[in-house]
């Protein structure tokens, strides 16, 4: 359950060392579950990219690929 009293910016940075976590461990499906409660700037995404394809795992760096970014 999510805590209200916490700020948004570390909601977010929480989210974003999971998703690097999840990205580092291959952990398919809990990439696609960050990924879906998350919008990632083009920044973000290629850094993540750069990430999944230094672990040697181009399935994760596929899915981040094909996840639309923030306008």
């Amino acid at each position: 359950m999510e805590n209200d009293n916490e700020p948004q910016g570390e909601k977010g940075i929480a989210g974003m060392k999971g998703l690097e976590s999840a990205i580092a461990n291959g952990e398919t499906d809990r990439v696609k579950q960050y990924l879906t409660s998350q919008m990632l700037d083009e920044l973000q995404k290629s850094y993540l990219i750069d990430l999944a394809n230094t672990a040697n795992n181009t399935h994760i760096a596929k899915l981040i690929e094909d996840t639309p970014t923030r306008p």
